[in-house]
């Protein structure tokens, strides 16, 4: 004859496990550094970003706007396999810091190519390079 106690062994190893599995995911996911400082998320965001401003700023270049969605898509499948919550992913993507530091990167960026970021035909000038030279902006973009 079965013990009472043996009847419910099975459900106390799956909440024992619970008990010592959740804490250390928990405990990983906060081991994670910033995703700004993860290098192959950040940068892309920054090409992103420049894609979309020179898009907004010259009227005669436009978003491919499915190839970002997937490029978008991808960006947030890595973040997650890395160990990343929607909740670290949504934050990373709409914080207002965030978007000042990409835009000041931006900014750099478009600088080091001997352009001023303030500049629209500048801008024009930029995406019309990333464009011809089908570079991670470019293949955000297209001619009009």
């Amino acid at each position: 004859m079965k013990s009472v106690f043996s009847a419910f062994a099975p459900a106390v190893a799956t909440a024992l496990a619970l008990t010592l599995v959740l804490p250390v995911a928990a405990r990983a996911s906060n081991d994670l550094p910033p995703l700004r400082e993860v290098e192959e998320i950040d940068r892309n965001m920054l090409w992103v970003a420049l894609a979309i401003e020179i898009s907004d700023k010259c009227d005669q270049i436009a978003p491919r706007n499915l190839k970002g969605l997937l490029v978008l898509n991808d960006l947030r499948g890595q973040a997650r396999d890395l160990g990343y919550s929607n909740a670290q992913i949504e934050e990373y993507a709409t914080s207002d810091a965030e978007k000042a530091r990409m835009r000041e990167l931006g900014e750099q960026y478009v600088k080091s190519q001997g352009l001023d970021p303030d500049v629209t035909a500048d801008l024009c000038s930029l995406g019309s390079a990333e464009i011809a030279r089908n570079s991670r902006i470019g293949a955000l973009l297209k001619a009009k």
